[in-house]
């Protein structure tokens, strides 16, 4: 069992999305693990030999319990049954209490896939008639991180003690963040503009950095922060 799961489309998407939040957790005694769908094939820098090498960097450096692929296809992820199934299947071993996936708003069209398997997967997990192998597991709460486009999150998390550790995780995918022109989507001045949002966000706390998710379900607390 798990307690903070990553949906990630291509390797390093869960770290640039999340990563901060997720040594957080695991500073703070919370099993962690991020699934890849796709291993980025059709990304334009790097191949997924060298990409399967960063992964296991970038995943040492957050102290991951667990790092898995799903092996679909680049440029394929789609919200049908197959797929749906897939990813339920995977939820039911790998039983997380929370779900973090990626926005639906996004440029890339498996961003945007990525987050409806997510919210179906979620669904079927816990229907006991689904014809999946293992018991039902019902997810506990599903949150999205953002991607490319504006947003409103509905919470932040304080992340100023890691964000060292958010930046190592993501600089250990030098095929995508180093070197010029590294990707045709990110590349080393997207990283400093992911950092710089997470400034951003974190001035509204009066910290250093924080990092924001979309919650699609309202969130219980009271004005002095317990329920």
């Amino acid at each position: 069992m798990l307690d903070l799961l990553v949906i990630a489309p291509h390797p390093d998407d869960g770290e640039l999305g999340c990563g901060g939040t997720l040594a957080r957790a695991k500073a703070e005694g919370l099993s962690t693990g991020i699934l890849d769908l796709t291993r980025g094939e059709m990304g334009t820098k790097g191949t997924p030999e060298e990409r399967e090498k960063e992964v296991a960097e970038a995943s040492r450096i957050l102290g991951l319990d667990f790092r898995g692929n799903l092996g679909l296809q680049d440029g394929g992820l789609a919200d049908i049954p197959e797929q749906r199934l897939l990813l339920a299947g995977a939820l039911r071993r790998l039983r997380p209490r929370i779900v973090l996936a990626p926005l639906e708003a996004d440029r890339h069209p498996d961003h945007a896939a990525a987050s409806r398997l997510a919210v179906a997967a979620v669904h079927f997990s816990a229907l006991k008639k689904a014809p999946l192998e293992g018991e039902p597991h019902r997810v506990e709460r599903l949150f999205f991180y953002p991607g490319n486009h504006p947003f409103t999150p509905s919470f932040l998390v304080k992340i100023s003690a890691f964000i060292d550790q958010w930046e190592a995780a993501v600089l250990a995918y030098k095929s995508q963040f180093s070197g010029e022109a590294a990707s045709e989507t990110v590349g080393p001045k997207g990283v400093e503009a992911r950092k710089a949002m997470r400034r951003y966000f974190g001035n509204y706390l009066g910290v250093d950095y924080a990092e924001p998710f979309v919650s699609p379900l309202p969130l219980l607390a009271t004005p002095w922060g317990r329920v």
